[in-house]
């Protein structure tokens, strides 16, 4: 029988929201995150960091939760319906920031650990992340960097786990509706147990370390490009298009939502700002017209992949 440490995995989720909004913080003009604990009635509950109105996170919010409950919602029955009549545990932590500066790529990063326990039989447990960027004035040797992390956070559990949690994360950050993905990519999985226990933690940890690795740099670099109204404009727009991803098509938002999740942190992850334009296309040769044309589509970023 496999020992399930969620206390373990619990203190790492911790220990790695703090870090992050540490770190982002230091990046930021004084400005500091606002922390809401809150609970769950039908069990559990979280902590909620968010940055409002800062001079690099317009917003950006780190929330960690750990839940349980009596039934699997329906979000997470559609992938294991094996499961029916289950109850349940997940801890995790998941972000989302939203940089002011349209020159700065918006981007996610979700570790969790599921459990289930069937009426009868053993719990079936599984880790899930991963975390991806959406730029909205893309810079080449920013895409081949975050890949480059990517692939470093997988190789030391296998040289074929790059490449087919890059393309998940191409297939589902995907919007059908729109025929584009939603940024260029990253790492995307779930349902993670192929390794034993402290192995798969050991990769979710992997994934969780290298997440400022592959985002702060980038950060740094573009943070202070000169942008006006023009670029503001356009990223209010692409903003639209993450909204209409989070609330058509993302599994945690429509499982926390199922579970009686708290709605001001699901919600968390929808930018202060966004825009809709009827029928507007970017103007040929245009680099906003580049980044439709180059970058929302999938595609390999790195040699050798």
């Amino acid at each position: 029988m496999t020992t399930i440490n969620m206390t373990e995995v619990k203190d790492y989720f911790l220990s790695l929201q703090k870090d992050i909004c540490a770190r982002m913080e230091s990046l930021e003009d004084g400005s500091k995150f606002k922390v809401d604990k809150w609970t769950r009635p039908e069990g559990g509950g979280g902590l909620s960091y968010v940055l409002e109105e800062g001079s690099l996170l317009e917003k950006g919010g780190v929330n960690f939760s750990h839940v349980m409950g009596n039934c699997l919602p329906q979000s997470a029955l559609a992938h294991r319906k094996d499961l029916a009549g289950s109850s349940f545990e997940a801890a995790g932590v998941s972000l989302v920031f939203h940089p002011r500066n349209p020159y700065v790529p918006t981007t996610h990063f979700n570790v969790r650990l599921f459990v289930a326990t069937p009426p009868e039989g053993e719990p079936q447990w599984w880790f899930g992340g991963g975390f991806d960027l959406t730029p909205y004035y893309p810079f080449l040797e920013d895409c081949v960097h975050w890949h480059t992390v990517a692939r470093a956070a997988c190789v030391p559990f296998g040289k074929t786990l790059y490449p087919r949690f890059k393309k998940w994360c191409d297939t589902y950050f995907y919007l059908p509706h729109r025929q584009e993905t939603r940024g260029v990519g990253g790492l995307f999985l779930d349902d993670f147990n192929e390794f034993d226990f402290e192995t798969s933690f050991a990769f979710i940890k992997s994934i969780g370390n290298h997440f400022l690795l592959a985002y702060e740099p980038i950060v740094k670099k573009r943070h202070s490009i000169a942008y006006g109204l023009e670029e503001r404009n356009f990223q209010a727009y692409r903003r639209g298009r993450y909204v209409e991803f989070n609330l058509i098509y993302d599994r945690g938002t429509l499982f926390g939502l199922q579970s009686a999740g708290r709605t001001e942190s699901i919600l968390m992850s929808l930018p202060p700002q966004a825009a809709w334009q009827y029928n507007w296309a970017p103007a040929k040769g245009s680099i906003e017209a580049e980044l439709y044309s180059d970058y929302l589509k999938p595609r390999e970023w790195l040699e050798g992949a």
